[in-house]
């Protein structure tokens, strides 16, 4: 039997990523945990400036590691610089704390700026959503789907709000072992949680777009029927 013209050409459709995936998949996540590991365990057994050296090495052996096996390099990099302002604030501040510092003023900017956006009628995911996917600004003028787009906008917010408090209480509380595990636990996880209402905002806007644009050519239609109707008629 030979197969239907064509049927060669069919493929399997590609499986959509997993949110994991989104996120980097799992080498993502050890990828962003393994600097504040090591400089942690090697700070704890001989001293700040290994530990500072020692996560620095491993930023920098991450970067070539994602060159090697060509994935995307904007990640590695933005990790590296991360990695590397850490490094320096802990050596400038001799504390081993200071390693986390500026993650923590960072996590408060980013709930401001979510914040902002939010009373400034310019959701921040949104914005990025639609400006990434070059989807225009039609969602603002839909009042439900901009309201989508706030509730998600300040579940991130909420996130940056509550990785600022728990780190910094931590920080001023000098502990730095947990210091480090509140990074590495309020990172991917929560980014995850908070992933999931951004894609049900995402996912309602385009819903609710899709049918008001479905209305407006019905819409469209009709009138244009009926002024066939009405100068056919007076034809």
């Amino acid at each position: 039997m030979t197969e239907p013209a064509g049927a060669e050409d069919k493929t399997p459709d590609k499986p959509e990523p997993t949110m994991l995936e989104q996120m980097g998949g799992v080498s993502g996540l050890l990828y962003s945990s393994a600097p504040i590991a090591v400089f942690v365990l090697v700070n704890a057994f001989f001293g700040l400036q290994a530990g500072i050296w020692s996560a620095v090495g491993s930023a920098v052996a991450i970067t070539v590691l994602r060159v090697v096996r060509k994935e995307p390099l904007q990640p590695a990099i933005s990790g590296f610089f991360g990695v590397a302002i850490a490094a320096f604030i802990a050596y400038r501040t001799g504390s081993a704390k200071g390693f986390f510092l500026f993650g923590i003023w960072a996590s408060l900017v980013y709930c401001g700026v979510f914040v902002v956006s939010i009373l400034l009628r310019w959701p921040l995911v949104g914005v990025i959503w639609n400006a990434v996917n070059a989807a225009g600004t039609a969602w603002r003028k839909d009042k439900p789907s901009r309201l989508g787009y706030d509730v998600a906008t300040l579940v991130m917010a909420a996130l940056f709000g509550a990785r600022f408090v728990v780190q910094r209480w931590l920080y001023d509380s000098d502990q730095t072992g947990w210091l480090a595990f509140a990074k590495i636990a309020m990172g991917y996880p929560l980014y995850a949680l908070a992933l999931l209402v951004v894609v049900w905002a995402v996912r309602r806007s385009d819903k609710r777009l899709k049918a008001l644009h479905e209305a407006d050519v019905a819409d469209e239609a009709k009138t244009e029927a009926a002024l066939r109707l009405k100068y056919g008629e007076q034809a």
